[in-house]
């Protein structure tokens, strides 16, 4: 069954649904992947994997393999959209109004929120309320090459158009980060210290100190 929207043709199936299915898209990614035209992460062997995975999120979506593969980015190897291509998707599915960004404040005081119109119950949907405070609170505006120092404006909306796309449209995006929350978010590394072979010799010549119980016990 397929489902035709304003920007979208949504299909029910799946390159992994079976063989046929799965030998049908290797095909088809064999192909993308020796082009040039394709982001660098799906090109060539290396990348030939990486095509079968965006082909699957392309399908989900109902859109083309080459516009998921153009706004598709592997930021601490998971995948995330561009903040552009999700506004993009919002205002091009026929379910909402555009998005519009209320704008208030400057410099440390900027603050932003998205808001659209559900067209079907007509009722208004307000995203949360993002603010250069926050952006300094979780660290986005503080790391090193942030944009946020530079472009402030423009990564508030795009922040704000993720938190409202989040909350509304999470089905468009497939639960996917934006590249830039992407890029924000520190990858946490957890370090164990293995113990020492000298360590675990000496551990396994401890004797064993058994204790007689208390006859008191029994």
């Amino acid at each position: 069954m397929i489902q035709s929207t304003a920007i979208t043709t949504q299909s029910s199936g799946s390159v992994f649904s079976g063989i046929q299915a799965f030998e049908d898209a290797q095909r088809i990614a064999k192909a993308l992947a020796s082009s040039t035209l394709i982001p660098p992460q799906f090109q060539g062997q290396q990348g030939f994997a990486n095509c079968l995975v965006a082909l699957e999120i392309a399908n989900r979506m109902g859109i083309s393999p080459f516009l998921a593969m153009q706004h598709l980015h592997v930021i601490h190897g998971r995948p995330s959209w561009s903040s552009s291509f999700i506004i993009a998707m919002v205002n091009g599915c026929g379910r909402y109004s555009p998005l519009r960004f209320e704008i208030s404040g400057t410099g440390d005081s900027l603050a932003c929120y998205a808001v659209a119109t559900d067209l079907a119950s007509e009722q208004e949907l307000k995203g949360p309320t993002i603010t250069m405070a926050m952006a300094k609170k979780e660290g986005w505006a503080t790391k090193t090459g942030s944009k946020w120092a530079t472009m402030p404006d423009l990564m508030i909306r795009y922040r704000a158009a993720a938190f409202w796309g989040r909350l509304y449209a999470s089905d468009l995006l497939l639960g996917l980060q934006t590249q830039e929350e992407a890029i924000d978010i520190q990858p946490v590394t957890v370090k164990t210290e293995a113990p020492s072979l000298d360590d675990l010799n000496a551990k396994i010549t401890e004797p064993v100190v058994i204790t007689e119980p208390d006859d008191d016990i029994f």
